[in-house]
């Protein structure tokens, strides 16, 4: 089944969305040469991401990544998501806002809107939600914007579950990678947070400073040990809710950069540790471990069920915002 693809460009940026899922498709700009390549993975067409696990671009909710026992209490009153993930809940659970066909206003050419309702219930979640996922185009920027009203108390998290390789393929290991952050969630072997932020001072998580993706990532420390490589909740420094700078990366072949900024308190940097092989992407190739990474703003994960971390809590008369401001270039 071939896919409707709304194309947002610029004089520096083509990037593809889909109803379904409200995803990203495609992402293509130029290297230090000035060649388009794509930085993406993708999938041939709609029936392989209505088969494909793995979220490649997708707009993941009502809760992005993980809640424990796939359960939460909310103004005295317990909620049960069904678990898809062992006794956990990943991204919403199963059928989450990535396998919906979404609503859409547009696109103009360089920005499109698209909107979902999630009834009170869906998915065990308390309270009717109306959603919406705004991507933007503009020169080197794509901006990635969730706006919610619910009618009912009810958690919500938000973000975009794009891969990236700026190489256009292979590995992503050499990539340079730095994150605004000094510290992590520290995860157990069920990915769930175990505690408050650690510090990444003298561990293999620290990216204050740029560093290869793969250089550390077999490194023995049992954060990395207990998720197969990186797939942490970096709290981002400055203050939540305004935007800051999250991370920067380099691809050295290629010369081309991609820098994140967002307003969200984490950023969950996954390096793909449970690509294995099976996913065959567009151009015939598969996807495995350390061929992509993530870069997923966030609220922290399992925070309704952590009263120390950032609420989660939507209210009626309140909005969501979210937003993500992806910026490529080359050197």
């Amino acid at each position: 089944m071939s896919m409707d693809v709304m194309w947002l460009r610029s004089s520096a940026l083509e990037v593809g969305v889909i109803a379904y899922g409200a995803r990203i498709v495609s992402v293509r700009t130029p290297d230090r040469d000035g060649r388009w390549g794509e930085v993406t993975l993708g999938l041939s067409d709609l029936d392989a991401y209505r088969e494909a696990p793995g979220y490649l671009g997708a707009s993941v909710g009502r809760y992005a990544n993980r809640i424990a026992g796939a359960r939460f209490t909310l103004d005295g009153t317990e909620y049960r998501i069904p678990p898809n993930e062992g006794e956990n809940a990943l991204h919403g659970g199963p059928g989450g806002f990535d396998s919906y066909d979404w609503a859409t206003d547009g696109p103009d050419g360089a920005e499109v809107t698209l909107r979902h309702t999630s009834p009170d219930g869906d998915n065990g979640f308390p309270g009717t939600l109306a959603v919406a996922a705004t991507y933007r185009v503009e020169g080197p920027e794509l901006t990635i914007e969730y706006t919610a009203t619910t009618d009912a108390p009810t958690v919500l998290s938000l973000t975009n579950h794009a891969y990236w390789n700026l190489a256009g393929g292979g590995t992503a290991e050499d990539h340079e990678v730095q994150l605004h952050a000094g510290h992590v969630l520290p995860v157990g072997g069920d990915s769930l947070p175990t505690g408050p932020p650690v510090p990444v001072d003298g561990t293999p998580l620290d990216f204050r400073s740029p560093a290869r993706l793969g250089a550390r990532i077999r490194d023995g420390h049992p954060l990395l040990v207990n998720v197969r490589g990186y797939d942490h909740a970096y709290v981002l420094e400055g203050t939540a809710g305004e935007l800051r700078a999250a991370a920067r990366v380099v691809e050295p072949r290629t010369g081309r950069t991609m820098e994140l900024r967002t307003d969200q308190p984490s950023v969950q940097f996954y390096a793909g540790n449970m690509l294995n092989g099976t996913l065959v992407l567009r151009d015939g190739r598969t996807a495995r471990q350390g061929d992509a990474f993530c870069l997923e703003a966030q609220n922290f994960p399992d925070a309704p069920n952590h009263p120390d971390y950032p609420s989660a809590v939507l209210r009626p008369g309140e909005e969501f915002r979210s937003r993500m401001v992806f910026t490529f270039g080359a050197e």
